[in-house]
């Protein structure tokens, strides 16, 4: 081989190295650019401190969770078997009604940080059916993301563990 052709090949190496490496980092997105999108409910389940479980939303849970790309955050979640108001009316709902309704769903709104070292969201909330979470930042640790699947964990406020499992939205 000449001077030239190696001088050549180097080159070209070198150029080939110096543009893979962004090329990799660009292809990475961060925890925030992998949530952005609307997921549906796939499973809702809280672990009591003395090991028994919960499902506030029955076994086949409904409800939707979005994140935009801007920080904001929407969540709504009910069970499938929610009774109707007799009345069709929801301010005269029956205390037996309203009790049902109250504690098979919930919904929420606010906004939402991500800390890709923790592997943890944190949602602070502007408004909830649920007034008790309003103003309180409230942890949500990761376990699994994939581009169809979120699972994450967090404390109960009612103590123990809730895991909710997410399919992205199609």
């Amino acid at each position: 081989m000449n001077r030239r052709s190696i001088l050549s090949i180097s080159a070209i190496t070198a150029l080939g190295l110096t543009v893979l490496p962004g090329s990799a980092v660009a292809q990475q997105k961060t925890l925030k650019e992998q949530l952005v999108g609307t997921w549906s409910l796939a499973s809702w389940e809280q672990v009591m401190p003395d090991g028994s479980k919960v499902h506030n939303y029955g076994t086949n849970p409904k409800g939707v969770v979005v994140f935009d790309a801007n920080g904001r955050l929407f969540v709504m979640f009910a069970g499938p078997d929610l009774p109707k108001i007799a009345s069709n009316a929801p301010r005269t709902a029956t205390a037996e009604e309203a009790k049902a309704l109250v504690a098979g769903s919930l919904a929420y709104f606010g906004t939402y940080t991500v800390n890709d070292a923790d592997k943890a969201m944190s949602f602070r909330l502007d408004a909830s059916s649920f007034p008790n979470q309003v103003g309180s930042d409230q942890r949500r640790t990761i376990t699994s993301l994939t581009a169809d699947e979120l699972k994450y964990d967090t404390i109960a406020l009612a103590g123990g563990k809730i895991s909710v499992g997410l399919k992205r939205a199609k």
